[in-house]
């Protein structure tokens, strides 16, 4: 039987009870977190990871903000902290130790879960995976975060998958750590890398091709290329070049295996677009490229609506264990709204949520322990008859 992740003392949290509901089956048997001494846990995994969750879906901006809710908030204390509540060496600890292996499960069972349900926007394009790097400012005392003189920063790198608009993977680097080996690790069998210049690189284009690599990249309009074939245009396109070429000069960085080169234009803007994907018009390279974006929306929505990027971590460790729940929060977000409302993420839907969330302090208190809010109204009261 699966285990409930619902709350132990007050389980009538329906609300946050049901949006956690999908990660009910992933914690069939997943490793226990164990103390690493006699004394025993201040915290279990389910406990730390509901803790989390709630951290960036209420948008608390630091650990103190979150642990001080713990304490004096009655819905967080009554719900969401452990019984015995937390303190703020057990919280960190846990943080910087514990839970990355269990939150990694999750995430990819999570992940799984979210693209069999999600509509499949663009089948006819096959699986697009948008990967990009974001930087995280961080403390001097990240000595791990390696960016430049005087300035600390982290890199995450994420594979974004395009098809059903959800994070697919993900891996942490320090600031300064280049982001085009990470194609590869996050690139799977007949899936496509759509990338940005940034990942522009001839040698690289050759290697992917032999490991039979998928990728759609826009390249620099300067750069050189060699034409092998052309392909027809169609007439009244946004495409004005469509051939097989090879990158670069015989003298500088020339690529040994032919690819496509697809140019189109909009807006004024002309884009050149290296590819392998021989399959798809050149329209339909330009539709792939153009939902590259995508990907940087997450990034923007993700960090402003979820304060992802507040640090409750300095520890390569812990800041990973938060980024995981930062992506888990999204997926469960992107399955609650599209099971409630067959739509994407929103912060409308976000906003609603937590309404009704703290709805539920509000209009159910706990029959022995009156809430504050509660009180208040019938002082209020007393002091009107008066």
């Amino acid at each position: 039987m699966a285990r409930r992740l619902l709350p132990k003392r007050l389980p009538r949290s329906a609300n946050f009870g049901q949006f956690m509901q999908p990660t009910v089956n992933t914690l069939e048997n997943i490793t226990e977190l164990n103390s690493r001494g006699h004394r025993p846990l201040k915290m279990d995994f389910e406990e730390q990871l509901r803790i989390l969750v709630y951290y960036h879906l209420q948008e608390y901006s630091s650990a103190q903000h979150l642990l001080q809710a713990l304490k004096e908030d009655d819905y967080a204390r009554n719900h969401i902290a452990p019984e015995q509540g937390i303190e703020k060496s057990s919280f960190s600890e846990a943080i910087n130790s514990r839970g990355l292996e269990q939150l990694l499960h999750v995430f990819t069972h999570l992940q799984k879960q979210a693209a069999d349900l999600l509509p499949n926007a663009y089948p006819e394009l096959g699986s697009l995976v948008g990967i990009d790097g974001s930087l995280i400012d961080g403390t001097l005392s990240m000595l791990w975060a390696d960016y430049r003189k005087g300035s600390k920063k982290a890199k995450v790198h994420v594979g974004f998958d395009l098809n059903h608009s959800i994070p697919r993977k993900v891996y942490l680097s320090e600031g300064n750590a280049g982001e085009r080996p990470f194609v590869s690790k996050i690139l799977s069998k007949d899936e496509t890398a759509v990338t940005d210049r940034g990942y522009q690189c001839h040698a690289l284009f050759d290697q992917w091709q032999q490991d039979g690599q998928l990728f759609i990249c826009r390249i620099k309009a300067s750069t050189k290329k060699k034409i092998l074939s052309q392909n027809p245009v169609p007439a009244d396109s946004i495409v004005f070049f469509d051939a097989t070429v090879l990158l670069g000069t015989t003298d500088v960085n020339q690529s040994q295996t032919p690819l496509r080169l697809v140019g189109y234009e909009v807006d004024r803007v002309k884009y050149w677009i290296a590819t392998n994907r021989y399959d798809l018009t050149a329209e339909q390279i330009a539709q792939a490229y153009k939902l590259r974006w995508d990907i940087e929306n997450f990034f923007a929505w993700w960090k402003r609506h979820l304060k992802v990027y507040h640090l409750i971590a300095r520890s390569a460790y812990g800041l990973m264990v938060q980024i995981l729940a930062g992506l888990i929060t999204y997926l469960l977000l992107a399955i609650h709204c599209h099971k409630q409302f067959q739509e994407k993420v929103s912060i409308r839907r976000v906003r609603q949520l937590r309404t009704a969330i703290e709805n539920e302090l509000r209009w159910l208190p706990d029959d022995d322990e009156p809430s504050q809010f509660v009180k208040e109204q019938k002082l209020q009261a007393v002091d009107a008859k008066t």
